[in-house]
């Protein structure tokens, strides 16, 4: 269960990070802008924030088993409403509704919590993540490929395949769960604020992992500038082979999930940070466009990648530990957060780049996850002096 769990998350969020690398090729067959290419992110990005606040909570409320298949269904007719687009307004209302449906891991992950038990909860969680991270991380160099050989429609018609495969599996695979709650969804909606201001638990992770997956959208959002300019001349080819030496960092999920059973969160997570901010550091270490410089880009974006995933981790460890009753309301907010902080990353490091090229923009690599060390401080000193 934990391995379809894990691949289940792997496969349906990689269908928020298919269209990133197609944006060019996208835009110049639906006739929009260089400016307007930008949207084919937004949309995506915006759709997958309001089902993050709109649609998750309903796992505390909802039959999970029949939420998770109406939620993919949502993504697998959203994925060939985007291959047959035949225009530009068609494709991005295709790409919200891809993100909306997307959120369809969210409502996996506390599922899987649910399914665990307590010992083992973290161990769960880290494999169910690792697979939630390999999508995330694999998604781009395979649309880069398959768009190479066929078109940027293949990617889209092939992943609708792979849905419509994974809701029959599913279908037959996963347990029913009903939740204990018999709110109204206006209740529900209203009850987050509550959670998110009585429980500093649930703020100090969501600022945690504000910060560090900022970091990681910033690292992902200007290495490919840097690759493709004039100090490595990397082709399109090349980018996606550097992007998946990243992908060796998901081994750090596991790992983290059992750290977290043996009670180990709060000196894990610390370690996490130091590690985000060493990845960003090891970058400067050789003369840049040197093939050393190169090799330590690629042992970078290990680290990084490494870092972040390891702390998300511990995170959704801590927070689903504060009540099995609201962990999909925890979860949602938790990963809105997580959210805003790529989206953050992302705007930082496009403007960092225009602006100082790669030293500034790491130099903001660097800032975040030290920034989320000293509030892991303030956490430390504060248990210790109680």
């Amino acid at each position: 269960m934990t391995v379809l769990l894990a691949a289940t998350c792997g496969l349906i969020v990689a269908n928020l990070y298919y269209a990133q690398p197609l944006a060019g090729p996208i835009s110049a067959s639906l006739g929009l802008s260089h400016a307007g290419a930008g949207l084919i992110v937004t949309m995506t990005q915006l759709g997958y924030g309001a089902g993050l606040l709109f649609i998750v909570p309903l796992g505390d409320l909802v039959e999970n088993r029949r939420l998770i298949l109406a939620v993919t269904a949502l993504a697998t007719v959203a994925l060939l409403g985007a291959a047959l687009a035949p225009t530009a307004g068609a494709f991005l209302l295709a790409a919200l509704l891809i993100g909306i449906g997307s959120v369809a891991v969210q409502i996996l992950v506390p599922y899987a919590a649910h399914l665990a038990p307590e010992a083992k909860r973290g161990q769960v969680v880290g494999n169910v993540m690792s697979g939630l991270m390999l999508g995330i991380m694999l998604s781009r160099p395979v649309a880069s490929f398959v768009a190479q050989v066929s078109s940027w429609h293949t990617v889209f018609f092939a992943s609708t395949a792979v849905m419509l495969v994974l809701m029959a599996v599913l279908t037959r695979a996963l347990p029913a769960r009903v939740p204990a709650h018999r709110l109204g969804y206006g209740a529900l909606l209203a009850s987050m604020l509550n959670l998110a201001r009585t429980m500093p638990v649930l703020r100090r992770r969501a600022l945690y992992q504000f910060c560090l997956f900022g970091a990681f959208s910033l690292f992902w959002t200007t290495t490919p500038l840097l690759l493709a300019g004039p100090l490595y001349r990397l082709s399109q080819f090349g980018i996606a082979l550097f992007a998946l030496a990243g992908v060796a960092g998901a081994v750090s999920a596991p790992l983290a999930g059992r750290v977290a059973d043996r009670g180990w969160i709060r000196p894990a997570s610390g370690l996490a940070m130091l590690t985000v901010a060493a990845g960003f550091a090891v970058t400067h270490v050789a003369a840049p466009g040197s093939p050393l410089a190169l090799a330590l880009l690629v042992v970078g974006a290990v680290v990084v990648d490494f870092g972040v995933t390891a702390n998300l981790v511990l995170g959704q460890r801590a927070i689903f530990s504060l009540g099995a009753e609201y962990r999909a309301r925890l979860n949602g907010m938790f990963m809105a957060f997580f959210f805003v902080g790529g989206a953050v990353g992302s705007a930082a490091g496009g403007w960092a780049y225009a602006q100082g090229g790669w030293p500034l923009a790491s130099s903001i690599g660097v800032a975040l996850p030290v920034l989320a060390l000293l509030l892991w401080l303030t956490e430390a000193f504060g248990r210790r002096g109680s």
